[in-house]
């Protein structure tokens, strides 16, 4: 489905107040509102609220699992798989950090077809980065620790590094990027 400039801008201002309120929060008339025309105009444009939360969520969702797709087929270190879904995490946050607080926030209100769907993806999302831990131990490439610990303490910053970068805004993309990797796989303690 090609998204027309308006629809986009709708999406866009939509997924800010999305951020800021929180989905449940937010009325189309808000969304009207913030974007300086009559509610009734946005349904020219979009059919719903839950329309845009769909388009939101999945287009970001589907980005994730296509690219960790890649990356798990990659024949490249695991390392370097690492660096890879760190890379991911932080260009989709410096791109668009209210997209991703609405799919981190927001997701249970999607319904049916829509919600069993992300949660498939973000289950194989999840279980890829497992295999990728699994492989670099079973490999002796990363120490044997508690990879269920390994997987969510990585996942769980690069998931809410918008919550943090977004109050900074110091540091460039590469920056972040070197430096969460140094933390993730070489640690802080100097030797």
């Amino acid at each position: 489905m090609k998204i027309t400039d308006r629809k986009l801008e709708i999406i866009t201002i939509a997924a800010q107040l999305f951020k800021e309120k929180g989905y449940s929060a937010v009325t189309m008339r808000d969304i009207a509102q913030a974007m300086n025309i009559k509610a009734a105009s946005l349904y020219n444009h979009i059919k719903s609220k839950q329309e845009i939360l769909v388009l939101i969520i999945i287009e970001i969702a589907e980005e994730f699992t296509n690219v960790m797709n890649d990356i798990v087929a990659s024949k490249t270190t695991v390392v370097n798989k690492i660096e890879r879904v760190i890379q991911l995490h932080i260009a989709i946050t410096l791109r668009n950090a209210d997209a991703l607080a609405c799919l981190n926030n927001d997701w249970m209100h999607l319904t049916d077809d829509e919600l069993r769907y992300f949660i498939k993806m973000r289950e194989e999302y999840e279980e890829n980065f497992r295999k990728i831990i699994s492989k670099g131990v079973l490999d002796g490439e990363i120490k044997s620790i508690n990879q269920e610990v390994v997987v969510f303490s990585i996942l769980s910053t690069l998931r809410t590094i918008y919550l943090w970068y977004d109050k900074t805004k110091s540091l460039d993309a590469k920056t972040l990027q070197n430096t969460i990797a140094t933390v993730f796989l070489t640690g802080v303690k100097k030797v």
